[in-house]
């Protein structure tokens, strides 16, 4: 793994520079030797802020920590906070693979999506026609739903309808 490190209003000593590549090197295991990996160091008042970006697979992970006079604190926070997402980003990857590969036998287990994952959980086919602004609020109203897509004839574009929580109504126009 190719490390950078950058400093802005502080001088970066051996001793910050020894701590980092030793708290890097771990992370090793995670990510291919190729990896750039980039930190960044710097003051701000009595702040000492440690920055770590990695872009990987076109993926950019980025973590950010701060603390008062403490540049080590900072640096193992930030770096913390990075293995996080690097393992989160890896198990995304691994679902993805194994969701391409067809299962010899069907699993009936369902797995609890992670937390703050949303899936689609349905799927819905509909047929629109061309109407006016007027008539599909009318048809909304009349459905009971909170949103409405329909093509708006004016436009020859699909446009939503939807309920706004202050009681009014939105309207998305595609701009290409």
């Amino acid at each position: 793994m190719k490390t950078t490190i950058t400093a802005k209003n502080m001088v970066v000593s051996p001793g910050i520079t020894n701590r980092i590549m030793k708290k890097t090197a771990t992370m090793e295991r995670y990510l291919k030797p190729d990896t750039q990996m980039y930190v960044r160091l710097r003051k701000e008042r009595n702040q000492r802020i440690a920055e770590i970006t990695v872009p990987i697979d076109g993926v950019t992970l980025r973590a950010e920590a701060a603390s008062e006079d403490n540049l080590f604190m900072s640096i193992d926070r930030a770096l913390a906070k990075l293995e996080k997402q690097i393992l989160r980003h890896r198990t995304k990857l691994e679902k993805r693979l194994r969701a391409d590969i067809p299962a010899e036998e069907p699993e009936f287990i369902e797995e609890a999506p992670a937390q703050g994952e949303r899936q689609v959980v349905r799927t819905k086919t509909y047929t629109t026609r061309p109407m006016h602004v007027e008539d599909a609020i009318l048809q909304m109203e009349l459905l009971g739903h909170s949103f409405y897509v329909f093509v708006n004839i004016e436009t020859e574009q699909t446009n939503v309808l939807y309920l706004r929580k202050d009681g009014n109504l939105g309207l998305l126009e595609p701009e290409y």
